[in-house]
């Protein structure tokens, strides 16, 4: 069974000019996200999911899915704040989404097959799809507690315009991830790349493994999210901070140190890029008018 590529749109709001995630960087007003679709195909991935927010399903049909169809079978999902374990409801003041993990979730009743989690404004490149697309074909039919991320080389995410968030990744002899630590400042300083750690900058090697948010995973992931969930919510102090959110990260890291689960870190050869400062637009509009000069991509998706 082909792997299906899920990607996180829940973010996104109604009013699409102004969103990165919309925004034309292709030479015929190609998003980012168009770039990542048109590799996954290429790649094998055989579905696109989206989750998204349910009061904007009609503008997004219209403007978005109707590009895919035909192409690939496509789906919606929708995640909403109160969409919560019987027994729970929202904490009076609570606007916030969930956090990632939560939007994984609402995959649950269209995702019968190993997956690809990805955020919409991120470019991927095409060897992390073929990576990861491999590892998901590869998997023997009914496979469990088998997961994978892609490993990109910290090098290959930076901004030259300011520090970046990045999970900064430990693995063992065997590539499976031992932990992911959430670094929120990580840029070059007198050459070398570094995170901040309190008032410290701390120096990393260029290639150790950052998380982008591009995870694999088979459908029992759904199962101990569920159950976690409920965990997390009635830890008074997330119910209490109105803007906690249940990352993947917190989800994985809970499997992987209970020994439940190994996720196999994937190292890619891919360059990061994306719009995390409004002056990477430039940048990013060169980065990818030069693929398609390569031949990487054609002039135009699709």
């Amino acid at each position: 069974m082909k792997p299906t590529l899920f990607l996180l749109a829940a973010g996104m709001g109604s009013r699409y000019g102004g969103l990165k995630q919309l925004d034309g960087l292709g030479p015929n007003g190609e998003t980012i996200m168009d770039y990542s679709i048109y590799d996954a195909i290429q790649a094998g991935f055989g579905r696109l999911v989206w989750v998204i927010r349910r009061d904007f399903e009609e503008q997004f049909r219209e403007q978005i899915l109707k590009k895919y169809e035909g192409l690939v079978p496509c789906e919606l999902c929708f995640q909403a704040l109160d969409a919560l374990p019987e027994g729970f409801s929202v904490p009076e003041g609570r606007v916030k989404p969930w956090g990632t993990n939560h939007a994984v979730m609402m995959g649950e009743s269209v995702i019968n097959e190993p997956f690809c989690v990805i955020n919409c404004d991120d470019f991927y490149g095409r060897d992390a799809f073929m990576k990861i697309g491999k590892f998901l074909s590869d998997l023997p039919e009914g496979s469990t507690n088998k997961y994978a991320m892609v490993g990109f080389r910290c090098c290959n995410t930076l901004s030259e315009n300011g520090s970046v968030a990045r999970g900064v990744c430990e693995y063992d002899d065997n590539h499976h991830l031992v932990e992911v630590v959430e670094r929120t400042e990580v840029m070059r300083v007198d050459g070398k790349i570094c995170y901040k750690d309190g008032d410290e900058w701390v120096a990393v090697d260029d290639n150790v493994p950052v998380s982008m948010n591009m995870w694999g995973f088979t459908p029992d992931y759904f199962d101990y999210s569920n159950a976690y969930f409920k965990e997390f919510l009635s830890d008074p102090k997330n119910m209490e901070n109105l803007k906690a959110e249940f990352f993947i990260p917190l989800m994985v890291s809970k499997l992987v140190k209970e020994g439940t689960s190994t996720v196999e870190v994937l190292d890619t050869t891919s360059k990061w890029f994306g719009v995390t400062y409004a002056a990477d637009r430039e940048a990013t509009v060169e980065r990818i008018q030069k693929l398609v000069d390569e031949g990487v991509y054609p002039n135009k998706l699709f």
